[in-house]
């Protein structure tokens, strides 16, 4: 009750502030507005019995399976602090539960009621609701807590002693990707979607993407960093996303299956998603047969070097659409996330997973600030409110930004404000070594 406590003088510091900027610095209501927002999103969970809060995730129990269903359709299932938590409170119990042997993890489709994942994602292209974090009246509590939470679950997710299945069968982006690239099991479809397409509203691929795409064979999680690029289920299978690929119509047999099996062993389900498998063939212009050249190109040091590759690889075959596609991409991101996204996928590749989670963190904490740029605010402006579609990226060139720029922001928190400190993660006994996936 002392913590509630604590939340809720803050929320009334938060709606004072703001009610004070509006009137002593002329501000628009879009200004204050998604921090009053982010305020109800935190009172739904402060207050429980309040009607802001809203069955966001839905958690059903059949056998020893618990079934988690994310329920916010219209919003491609985009995830809220309110969700986060919810997501959090359960897996701790269900972890300390001897009767829950498995998780399911899926979405709900607005057009056909609960199915398998329709849309596993948030909203494109950040790991929460980015509007309830890029305006914030005031640098509170609220935006870094907001973070910390996600990664939380993360590497709940990611360290979980029972196994986690996630049933992808739509879009998985940002948040939805942290989710089901850190389950044990990432089961995908015909229909799946998968992105991270971050730099381009001048943020950077976080919720642990600094170590499931620093996996990747050879420079392919530089090139899906860096570009946006879109892959399909299959695409997924064969670059090692995803664990399984099974059609989206024996997705109903499939879950219906895990509820029956029992025990529910990793060895038992792996089984059991074995004989729902296909191995789909790769499209002849799928991105993971080009890995030749993406090695060529995105090995290169730094991202200037990159795109002088790709525009070389241009000149000698123009009739090369993808490159051009790429070299288009990252050209309108932010420059400056471009630098950080690449740094954090390279240092990632050496670091364990609690360390990705802690410097993803610290570069969030330090783009959400604006101490540095204002590159996020003015991507989402562009992209996501005005919709424009013209950010003003400041600096505007990648020559501009030097490497102890880039470096800045992955410099620890401590010192700045007793309110941004950096993530410590809970011990969990070695579990992250059993994750063979990562």
């Amino acid at each position: 009750m002392h913590v509630l406590r604590i939340l809720r003088d803050t929320w009334f510091v938060v709606f004072v502030v703001a009610a004070a900027r509006i009137c002593m610095h002329g501000m628009r209501l879009l200004d204050v507005l998604p921090g009053f927002r982010i305020c109800g999103s935190f009172l739904g969970v402060i207050f429980p019995d309040a009607k802001l809060l809203v069955k966001q995730v839905l958690f059903e129990e059949i056998s020893s399976v618990r079934k988690m269903i994310l329920n916010r359709p219209t919003k491609l299932n985009c995830l809220t602090y309110e969700m986060v938590v919810q997501m959090l409170r359960a897996l701790e119990a269900y972890e300390c539960d001897s009767a829950v042997e498995c998780i399911t993890l899926k979405a709900k489709d607005g057009r056909r009621g609960p199915t398998p994942s329709q849309s596993l994602s948030s909203n494109p292209p950040h790991s929460t609701d980015i509007s309830t974090v890029v305006m914030l009246p005031i640098e509170t509590l609220a935006a870094a807590l907001s973070l910390r939470s996600q990664l939380m679950l993360d590497y709940l997710i990611a360290t979980y002693s029972k196994p986690v299945i996630a049933l992808v069968d739509g879009i998985v982006m940002g948040g939805g990707a942290g989710l089901a690239m850190h389950a044990a099991f990432c089961v995908v479809t015909e229909n799946t979607v998968f992105a991270m397409p971050e730099a381009s509203i001048g943020l950077f691929p976080d919720v642990g993407a600094s170590k499931f795409l620093s996996k990747l064979p050879g420079s392919f999680g530089e090139y899906l960093a860096l570009t946006g690029a879109r892959l399909g289920g299959g695409e997924m299978l064969a670059c090692g996303l995803a664990s399984h690929f099974v059609l989206s119509k024996d997705l109903p047999l499939l879950e219906k299956s895990v509820c029956e099996e029992a025990p529910l062993k990793k060895s038992t389900i792996s089984d059991l998603l074995n004989r729902f498998a296909h191995k789909p063939s790769l499209k002849e212009n799928s991105a993971f047969r080009r890995l030749e050249i993406i090695n060529r190109c995105f090995s290169k040091p730094t991202v200037e070097e990159i795109l002088s590759s790709l525009e070389n690889e241009v000149e000698n075959d123009g009739e090369k659409k993808w490159i051009k596609d790429a070299i288009r991409s990252m050209r309108s991101a932010s420059p400056t996330s471009l630098k950080i996204t690449l740094k954090s996928i390279r240092e990632g590749r050496a670091q364990t997973i609690e360390q990705c989670l802690a410097h993803e963190y610290t570069i969030s904490c330090h783009m959400v600030r604006r101490s540095m740029h204002r590159d996020l605010y003015e991507g989402s402006r562009a992209m996501l409110f005005d919709k424009d579609r013209k950010p003003r990226w400041d600096p505007p060139k990648l020559e501009s930004i030097t490497d102890e720029m880039v470096g800045k922001f992955f410099t620890g928190l401590a010192g700045i404000d007793p309110h941004w400190v950096d993530l410590k993660l809970p011990i969990r006994s070695g579990r992250t070594v059993a994750r063979a996936r990562l």
